[in-house]
């Protein structure tokens, strides 16, 4: 059996292929025009949950039917951070331009800093460049799993302060979140937002970051898509992070809904804030760290 080749469930009407080892699954078979039946709804959910990024290729929605889309995911987010590239026709879909590769070419999960992240996006590809503008997504169920046992042994008691520059709030996340749909631990960290584990130093804070970051967009943990005009492709936002490939000389236009998650649930750490040690050389960045926090 060709190794990309996936399994659907009996009697389903969904055409699978899997894109790479960890996540991505191409979905054919299906119009996401009108709207989906029950089941075939439910077999999409647990498809995403396993596979974290669905790709359906060449749907080619309109503005209207990408929303009425998204709405069957749930209730669709207003990103007051994305407020100058909304839609001027729509206020829940960014519309993102891009001529010289000025894209989001930095690994993140989309809205971190928000007390309740994303549940997920769904993106429309409606022009593309001659070469390049791909999207690369990594599996933080897999940058998880295959840390060292001490390493997960640590990090499932700490959390960390994620901010965004143009978003007032900032927010207090677990390093490492129990995903609500499969109960696997997924990593929750991004260089983008991420800022500071407040149980640790700032140097081992600054250190631990460091590792964590860089080990989660390891090449095996990922996919990577090249578009074409009219694909759509949905994300689970809370067990991935994503990075738009900025190698490209044309106009790439998309058009984006985000759907909204519950809360996350806290974690009561068994560690202390970290305090300053007013005898250690790095006191003073230590204490203007912790003087941020509060």
């Amino acid at each position: 059996m060709n190794q990309h080749a996936a399994v659907a469930p009996t009697g389903s009407r969904l055409q699978l292929r899997h894109s790479a080892g960890f996540l991505g699954t191409e979905v054919h078979g299906i119009d996401l025009r009108g709207r989906l039946d029950a089941e075939i709804l439910s077999e999409l959910r647990a498809l995403l949950t396993e596979r974290l990024v669905l790709f359906f290729p060449k749907q080619k929605l309109s503005m209207p039917e990408l929303k009425a889309f998204g709405q069957q995911w749930g209730t669709l987010e207003v990103d007051d951070s994305a407020a100058h590239v909304r839609s001027v026709e729509d206020p829940e879909v960014v519309e993102l331009k891009a001529s010289v590769g000025y894209v989001a070419d930095m690994w993140h999960t989309d809205l971190t800093p928000m007390p309740n992240p994303p549940f997920g996006s769904i993106l429309s590809m409606k022009t593309l460049p001659e070469v390049g503008g791909d999207t690369m997504w990594s599996s933080q169920y897999a940058a998880y799993e295959t840390l060292s046992a001490p390493i997960r042994d640590l990090i499932e008691n700490l959390t960390a302060i994620h901010e965004h520059p143009r978003m007032a709030e900032r927010s207090e996340h677990p390093v490492v979140l129990v995903h609500p749909d499969s109960g696997r631990r997924c990593l929750f960290v991004n260089s983008q937002y991420t800022k500071r584990i407040p149980q640790l130093s700032q140097a081992e804070s600054d250190a631990l970051l460091r590792v964590l970051f860089e080990h989660s967009i390891q090449p095996p943990f990922t996919v990577r898509r090249r578009w074409s005009e009219g694909d759509i492709a949905i994300w689970d936002n809370r067990a991935t992070q994503h990075y738009v490939v900025s190698d490209f000389t044309g106009e790439r236009v998309i058009q984006r809904v985000t759907v909204k998650a519950d809360a996350i649930r806290p974690i009561t750490s068994r560690y202390e804030d970290y305090k300053p040690q007013w005898n250690t050389l790095s006191a003073r960045k230590d204490a203007e760290a912790v003087g941020k926090s509060v």
